[in-house]
């Protein structure tokens, strides 16, 4: 008996002095099992989401234009009642680069979101290029493809995420990935090529951690109707798409992290995967093919809702729910407050009556903060 209460003084004092070190971790000094431990990235995700509401989680989803140069009351409006979790910017909202610099931190500094917006631009290069007195505007992606050498659309890439990284842009809308775009949006009409070129643009974007969305998928090389516009359709077999249209979206999916980009949707219909609706607001395109087939795990986005090719067959309400029951994580729509508000009032009534179920909503936005967290912090 003597000896077992020696062992036991011993056993205090050890585990004295080790309390007195703090060499024993809060886990074990709370009754836990296990010693307490750095959170992870999806911890930090899961953590931040659970603690957003609801108008929260559906601003997240929502990526807006501004008007002005400046942040006005109703971008303010926009930003505080809506929760917009993204903005684009264009021509009109660019003078010079201390102005857009200026902007872009006055967005991010009044969104007072748990998480950074994103700020997005149209920095494809030729016809379609932005802020042209301040930001060189590279060679259009034909002429890049057509000249043959494919560091060059690496280098064009790296130069123009600097430059828009330097102006607190942290999305760019390229590379275009269609396959013979008419015009000179396209690196060429061979998908083989149109693929290589893609992936070093990408190399380009990564190396200055400048998030890119591959555009416009499954593709919209063949259209020759402006969505726009209006809708149209791009005819062909899927084994047809699969090896021509798709290839550089599925070759990148197989190769890229998917938190590194976006992949933007369009409105054309394809009948070979649904004979109905529009990519933006296919289930099965985007859900069934993009998600489950091809298994892109990324943000997908939608193209502006305000183009004709959807707007004009839809009310702005229905369009943002078709999208997000379809599969996407950001529905976009740029340039009228009015119709803006009305795609977000849209997503919130079907959120809180139960049409979107709140769990949906969840695995989008966690999507969202994940790419948020590794790019804009």
């Amino acid at each position: 008996m003597r000896t077992l209460s020696v062992l036991a003084a011993a056993g205090c004092l050890v585990v004295a002095s080790l309390l007195s070190a703090g060499c024993l971790g809060s886990g074990i000094l709370a009754g836990g099992n296990s010693p307490s431990h750095e959170e992870t990235l999806d911890e930090k995700v899961d953590r931040i989401v659970s603690s957003m509401s609801i108008t929260e989680k559906v601003g997240q989803m929502v990526m807006i234009g501004i008007h002005g140069q400046t942040v006005t009351d109703d971008s303010l409006y926009m930003l505080h009642q809506y929760h917009a979790g993204g903005v684009v910017l264009f021509d009109r909202n660019l003078a010079s680069a201390e102005q857009v610099t200026a902007l872009t931190e006055q967005l991010q500094a009044q969104a007072d979101e748990k998480v950074p917006l994103f700020i997005g631009i149209d920095e494809e290069g030729g016809e379609v290029v932005r802020g042209r007195d301040f930001l060189t505007p590279p060679p259009s992606q034909r002429e890049i493809g057509t000249a043959g050498e494919v560091t060059a659309a690496e280098a064009w890439a790296g130069k123009t995420a600097a430059a828009l990284k330097q102006l607190g842009i942290n999305v760019n809308f390229a590379p275009v990935a269609d396959v013979g775009s008419p015009g000179q949006r396209s690196y060429g009409s061979d998908p083989e090529q149109v693929t290589k070129f893609v992936q070093a643009a990408a190399q380009g974007y990564e190396q200055h951690r400048e998030l890119y969305a591959l555009k416009h998928f499954p593709g919209i090389g063949r259209s020759v109707v402006d969505s726009h516009q209006e809708v149209s359709e791009i005819g062909g077999s899927k084994e047809e798409l699969l090896n021509s249209d798709v290839m550089p979206f599925r070759t990148m999916i197989g190769e890229r992290q998917p938190e590194d980009y976006f992949i933007l949707v369009s409105h054309l219909k394809y009948p070979a995967f649904d004979p109905v609706n529009p990519a933006s607001q296919s289930h099965a395109i985007m859900t069934d093919f993009l998600r489950g087939e091809l298994g892109f795990n990324g943000v997908i986005i939608t193209d502006d809702m305000e183009m004709g090719a959807v707007a004009k067959h839809a009310s702005y309400r229905q369009l943002g729910v078709n999208a997000v029951e379809a599969g996407a994580d950001i529905v976009m729509i740029c340039h009228e407050y009015e119709h803006e508000t009305e795609l977000y009032l849209g997503l919130l009534t079907a959120v809180k009556q139960g049409d979107i179920s709140e769990d949906r909503i969840n695995e989008s936005v966690k999507r969202i903060v994940k790419a948020k967290l590794l790019h804009l912090n």
